[in-house]
């Protein structure tokens, strides 16, 4: 995914109300950008990081910028790590058209944000004529507590376990379910962070006994695109 226009740079004075980040641009002027994000943001979030924001031309907008990039260092050296949670769905839908995830090559049809379930949404339904559809599951990883482990969520999701249970059922009646966890940086391994939210590791875990599969990859950001990049295997949750 390339940014349709360059990205501008900043520095971030504070984020707050979770979807507010005040940022003060290379010419002084301080700008209130848009945070699509609803996470702790967990060492994201430094008073004077370097970011970089969008800018959109819609007049019926009240926010003009976007927060999309920030630079963190983990432990490993400053590095660029992708905020928006608006664009995973987008990201791992061109890298399957693109034919990055040989487990999906089977499914030639993709839909976005199809009806399932009770009252759900699944991110990426893939069909094909001979078979029954898979049913894929994004998430936004961007937390790294330890240098080169990615983990998630870094916040309480209810809805995540939410979304875990309906793709268990949609096992059971014969389609395959898989999650994708989609980690906005370069990682070496992957965890589900259970001290953080230990009903949704134990959603996945029963999820998981019941079928779901799962699949951590990376992503190459810069402030000009994000694509995604290798695989994080997976390793047993942190409590």
């Amino acid at each position: 995914m390339l940014f349709p226009q360059p990205l501008i740079q900043g520095r971030l004075i504070q984020r707050y109300k979770r979807f507010l980040a005040d940022v003060e641009l290379g010419s002084g002027e301080i700008v209130t950008a848009h945070c699509a994000n609803p996470g702790a943001m967990l060492g994201l979030k430094a008073p004077g990081s370097r970011v970089w924001l969008s800018v959109s031309d819609s007049p019926t907008r009240k926010l003009r910028h976007s927060w999309e990039v920030v630079e963190a260092d983990f432990g490993r050296g400053p590095e660029y790590v992708g905020v928006n949670t608006a664009h995973p769905n987008g990201i791992v839908a061109q890298a399957i058209a693109e034919g990055f995830f040989p487990e999906f090559a089977a499914w030639p049809r993709l839909r976005r944000e199809v009806k399932y379930g009770a009252a759900s949404r699944v991110d990426i339904l893939l069909e094909r004529d001979d078979g029954p559809p898979c049913y894929v599951e994004v998430k936004n990883v961007h937390m790294m507590r330890r240098p080169g482990l990615a983990e998630f969520p870094d916040s309480v999701t209810a809805r995540g376990a939410k979304h875990l249970g309906e793709l268990a059922n949609m096992v059971s009646a014969g389609a395959r379910a898989v999650m994708v966890y989609l980690i906005q940086m370069e990682a070496d391994a992957f965890s589900l962070a259970a001290d953080i939210d230990p009903a949704y590791a134990a959603a996945f875990a029963k999820a998981h006994a019941a079928g779901v599969e799962a699949i951590a990859v990376t992503c190459e950001v810069t402030p000009e695109g994000i694509t995604v990049s290798g695989r994080a295997p997976m390793i047993q949750a942190s409590s």
